[in-house]
């Protein structure tokens, strides 16, 4: 087995960055690992429902970013890996893991990746989705209320107080690290399909 290429997806929350990864994945034609930084998250079972609903789980400090290297790491040594889960209504980590197998590429997507250096060193290829902050919002107050179980007002809430700060402060400017900007997202059918170029150059270089 060849060493892996590593993909790594960033972009604002409700930027589509899953549906880019998602998009990679299917055109490549070849099984694929896929891991999210969302099933990352610390467990906060520890604390009261209370509590946790406070957290600010768009600070890279929510992450635990070091069972993710290690992870990343193990799949790089062609090491299958249990990815945990995530109950993003309970504010917990999921008893359930997923069994996840080295695979000739991974693709990985979070709105964090690239702000620590760490996990920007696992990247072979960093591609930043660039969506316009009305269009995220909209996403975001979607999702949430309908897969996550949160109100209208509490994703108001929550983005005024944590999600756009820390874009500010985290997200954005982890931009500087990407290889390729994408404008609008899975929307960008010219950029998408050059990322597939690069990324079949440079497979094609590997086994060569």
């Amino acid at each position: 087995m060849i060493e892996p290429l590593v993909i790594g997806v960033v972009g604002g929350s409700g930027s589509g960055k899953t549906t880019v990864a998602r998009a990679i994945f299917e055109a490549l034609g070849m099984d694929a690992a896929f891991l999210d930084q969302d099933a990352y998250y610390l467990d906060l079972g520890h604390l009261p429902l209370s509590e946790r609903v406070k957290v600010n789980f768009d600070h890279p400090n929510s992450f635990d970013t070091d069972l993710m290297v290690a992870q990343l790491e193990d799949l790089r040594r062609g090491r299958p890996i249990d990815k945990p889960t995530y109950d993003f209504a309970a504010h917990t980590r999921a008893a359930a893991t997923v069994r996840v197998d080295p695979r000739d590429i991974v693709i990985v997507d979070g709105i964090l990746l690239f702000a620590d250096a760490r996990l920007r060193a696992l990247f072979d290829i960093k591609v930043f989705v660039d969506v316009g902050d009305d269009i995220r919002f909209i996403r975001r107050l979607q999702r949430d209320v309908a897969e996550r179980g949160r109100t209208m007002d509490g994703v108001i809430r929550q983005y005024l107080d944590t999600v756009r700060p820390m874009h500010l402060e985290f997200v954005e400017p982890s931009k500087r690290y990407a290889d390729v900007i994408l404008p609008q997202g899975g929307h960008n059918q010219v950029g998408v399909d050059m990322i597939l170029a690069r990324v079949f150059m440079e497979l094609s270089r590997r086994r060569s």
